[in-house]
């Protein structure tokens, strides 16, 4: 399989688990926040764009306290990407990997104050904040992931008990890891 076949069909995988998750089992029907949530899920099957906004020596941030501080260092388009991959990591982390969360709050950590879910709220109320000239997503939608944060975490949980109910039972993709 080609890695266009394969990313295609992991978008497709996701696409199927996040539209099930949110219309069934959530009884969210908003076609606009799933697509949203599917690609954040299939963008970030690779780690490099997990960990992809990069400080002043080109090494990649791993921590939100990093992030936060760089955001306020940019301007335009790129403070307002900064704010959104903000809000995409701790939703991201928050939701379908939670247990991480403790590991990255650890006291040897700087961001062992960070309140992860207030500070993906306010990243993703940031960036709907500001003017972009390419406007992906809309103000619209990132001012939505803030006010739906805690739900958007919730129901990336459970797509993720989908998908690793459908790992054990043969008809999943194995997916980070």
């Amino acid at each position: 399989m080609s890695d266009n076949e394969r990313s295609i069909s992991v978008r497709q995988f996701f696409a199927g688990v996040t539209e099930h998750t949110f219309y069934t089992k959530l009884g969210v029907p908003n076609p606009r926040l799933i697509d949203y949530l599917t690609e954040l899920l299939t963008r970030f099957v690779n780690n490099e764009v997990v960990f992809r906004i990069r400080g002043l020596t080109g090494k990649p941030l791993t921590e939100v306290a990093q992030m936060m501080m760089e955001a306020e260092a940019r301007l335009g388009d790129a403070k307002r990407d900064v704010h959104q991959h903000i809000g995409d990591f701790i939703l991201f982390w928050s939701g379908v990997y939670p247990e991480a969360l403790k590991r990255m709050r650890r006291e040897d950590r700087m961001d062992h104050l960070v309140n992860y879910w207030a500070e993906g709220k306010r990243a993703y109320h940031a960036a709907s904040e500001i003017q972009s000239g390419y406007d992906k997503p809309g103000a619209e939608l990132l001012d939505e992931l803030s006010d739906r944060f805690e739900l958007c975490a919730y129901g990336l949980g459970e797509v993720r008990r989908e998908w690793e109910r459908r790992d054990d039972s043969g008809t999943g993709l194995m997916l980070f890891g």
